[in-house]
């Protein structure tokens, strides 16, 4: 006979906790790397409003804009938005019909093997410039979205005030403020 295992615990998945929400997190296989525990925002509103109301007290002072990139980390940043007062600016991972002017961002190496180009509108762009900018990241891992985040910053005429990432995982130079640290392998 055998058991269904479904809805059981995997005691080696690594686990989570934050603001009193506890996740397991799966893990997915990502290159060389081996298999990395993978953070869920959407669709997971508890965990998301938890995360969120941790992550306030790490925006940098003076921040006037939050920016963030699609699609994991959005849910995210809308929270803090809503929490914080602070209006948010996303940038998109593909160029759409409606975008004016957009600023494009090449992100040279990404943590997952694949190479991206990030797209600012715009408009979107204008909302930046003459801010104080904080990106606001799901995951910082090797950093090279949040660095491209902070050229798009950049150049739209923002200022950088800081990141800010509900998890950190692996070694980056970027100075993040993070609410945990998530393992490199499992």
């Amino acid at each position: 006979m055998t058991q269904n295992t479904a809805n059981q615990p995997n005691p080696q998945a690594p686990r989570v906790t934050v603001g009193g929400v506890t996740r397991e997190l799966p893990t997915v296989r990502v290159g060389s790397v081996g298999r990395v525990p993978l953070v869920e925002f959407i669709g997971d509103s508890e965990f998301t409003k938890a995360a969120a109301g941790a992550m306030l007290p790490l925006i940098p002072p003076g921040t006037e804009v939050l920016l963030t990139v699609v699609t994991n980390a959005l849910p995210l940043a809308h929270e803090l938005s809503d929490r914080s007062g602070l209006p948010y600016v996303t940038v998109r991972k593909k160029r759409r019909t409606y975008m004016q002017d957009p600023l494009i961002q090449n992100v040279p190496s990404m943590t997952l093997g694949v190479s991206e180009t990030l797209w600012l509108d715009g408009p979107h762009a204008a909302r930046l410039r003459g801010k104080q900018v904080a990106i606001v990241q799901d995951v910082i891992a090797s950093g090279g979205t949040a660095q491209a985040l902070a050229r798009l910053v950049e150049r739209a005429g923002g200022t950088l005030t800081g990141y800010v990432a509900a998890f950190k995982q692996g070694d980056t130079t970027l100075p993040v403020a993070y609410l945990q640290e998530l393992p490199t392998s499992v």
